[in-house]
């Protein structure tokens, strides 16, 4: 009996914004805004267009290969081959979420330095701090913000949008202060910000996994991707009219946390604990969420033995342990490194950025690849006008690349690490489908076979003792499916 799907816009609206909405996001606001004023709203807005650009194409690759475990790692391996899939997705995906994770955390333990002076602990401890508490729940299997993440979500946007209004409607005239609504508008200055932008934006992609409990799916999931965004923008737009009206150029550049300051000035005390609340809840939303979702994706990855099998190891409760344990460390040494400063989180996020971005540009290259080389094959969802939309993606994705920070000197830092980084993957990559996976480079798998690894069965036949002390059971009675029409069926695999 096929599982009446129960999730409606709603909910997937609300997934949405509750992990694409960060204090971090907020960090990035105040900076573009100080560095232009508000034309930096019209940054926003590009960077949002090219996001919904890159929603539509993922749209369309679920809907030829939907509900895959290891995310986007099979639609890249289905047409490029394994080496720039490891590639791409460990350092866009894996590596990405790890320094966003960090900034995160960083500003998690910016907040709680700043509104508890009394404590003399310094920021990175409560980082350290909140990374271990939730290590130990993931651990347990007990992701007690899951059950809260769409109060948390929805909460947040309603009090940035509330906070906007009031801000934008001088609801506290005593307290307004002058000065100029424009620092900047030269074409040059507000592209430049488009990097910076983009942050705002990334993570919409986190709705497809649920695609498969929502009603309607091929209409509902590209509309709620859409209207997350948007709603997202609308609150950001608020947001920074709010900031002109009540926190000055020169201390919102140099704030870490100017979502406090600006509830601070809008309404005094009581504007502290209402912005500190809800970043707080927020922070530990995104930051759970965070690693709850790379030893998931290491999971899936190693299914698809683009990763070693150990990090399809789990514990008692069902958790993926090897790849948590792995990310805990890193976020907390990276905190341990010690992110106060606004001008360090800004550096990270952008770093960070050009690896999603360049994820994204991949996502696109998929769509036109299985374009011209399956062109005829039923998609539930699919992109007007060929493949302009995801031409027009990859430009602007490249563009804000090239543009991620307006400091050239800082940029340049940026894509060092970009390239450092990839080199690193790409000789890990090189080593490993060629000695333990034992294919060609730069082949693509048949979106069979891809969709085939993901299954419990292909474990159980093709690593029989790892699937047998992993506990990865079966129905035998599957069928394959034919990529070609969409027939057939497969462990935890539906069709939307």
């Amino acid at each position: 009996m096929q599982k009446e799907k129960n999730l409606g816009l709603g909910s997937v609206i609300a997934t949405g914004v509750g992990l694409i909405v960060a204090t971090s996001c907020l960090l990035s606001i105040g900076q573009g805004t100080s560095a232009i004023g508000t034309p930096f709203i019209i940054s926003m807005t590009l960077a949002c267009i090219f996001n919904i650009l890159t929603a539509l194409s993922i749209c369309e690759l679920n809907a030829l290969m939907p509900n895959l475990t290891g995310g986007m790692a099979q639609f890249t391996l289905a047409c490029c081959g394994p080496l720039i899939t490891i590639v791409t997705n460990v350092g866009g995906f894996l590596c990405c979420q790890v320094i966003l994770g960090s900034s995160e955390a960083a500003m998690f333990g910016n907040t709680l330095s700043q509104v508890l002076p009394a404590i003399p602990l310094p920021g990175s401890a409560y980082s350290i701090c909140l990374v271990l508490i939730l290590c130990l729940f993931n651990l347990r299997g007990v992701d007690m913000f899951a059950k809260i993440q769409n109060i948390v979500a929805y909460t947040l946007i309603a009090s940035l949008i509330v906070m906007g209004i009031l801000g934008y409607i001088k609801i506290n005239p005593s307290a307004v202060i002058q000065q100029p609504a424009v620092l900047s508008a030269k074409a040059k200055d507000i592209f430049s910000l488009l990097g910076l932008s983009f942050f705002l934006f990334i993570g919409v992609e986190f709705i497809v996994p649920i695609s498969s409990e929502v009603k309607n799916a091929r209409k509902i999931v590209p509309l709620g991707m859409v209207l997350s965004l948007v709603i997202i923008l609308a609150m950001q737009i608020l947001i920074t009219l709010g900031f002109k009206n009540y926190t000055s150029w020169e201390e919102l550049s140099q704030s870490t946390i100017p979502h406090v300051l600006y509830g601070s000035a809008l309404l005094g005390k009581a504007g502290t604990v209402w912005m500190s609340i809800v970043s707080l809840l927020a922070v530990v939303s995104t930051v759970n969420t965070i690693m709850f979702g790379i030893p998931q994706l290491c999971y899936g990855m190693a299914k698809i033995d683009l990763l070693p099998k150990f990090f399809m190891k789990k514990n008692s409760k069902n958790c993926p342990y090897i790849g948590l344990l792995l990310v805990t460390l890193a976020l907390s040494v990276i905190n341990a490194s010690g992110l106060s400063s606004s001008e360090k989180l800004v550096f990270l996020i952008n770093t960070g950025c050009v690896f999603w971005i360049f994820c994204y540009v991949m996502l696109h290259i998929d769509v036109i690849i299985l374009r011209i080389r399956m062109p005829n094959a039923p998609r539930t969802f699919k992109l007007p006008l060929g493949i302009l939309v995801p031409l027009i993606g990859i430009v602007g994705n490249l563009y804000m690349i090239w543009n991620i920070a307006p400091d050239s000197s800082n940029r340049l830092i940026i894509f060092a690490i970009f390239a450092g980084v990839s080199a690193l993957l790409a000789a890990y990559a090189f080593i490993w489908v060629r000695i333990k996976m034992k294919r060609p480079l730069f082949k693509a798998l048949a979106i069979k076979e891809v969709m085939a690894m993901d299954t419990d069965l292909y474990q159980i036949r093709h690593y029989p003792l790892l699937a047998k002390k992993l506990n990865i059971q079966a129905s035998p009675d599957i069928e394959p499916v034919n990529a070609e029409t969409n027939t057939g069926t497969r462990p935890e695999l539906k069709l939307i």
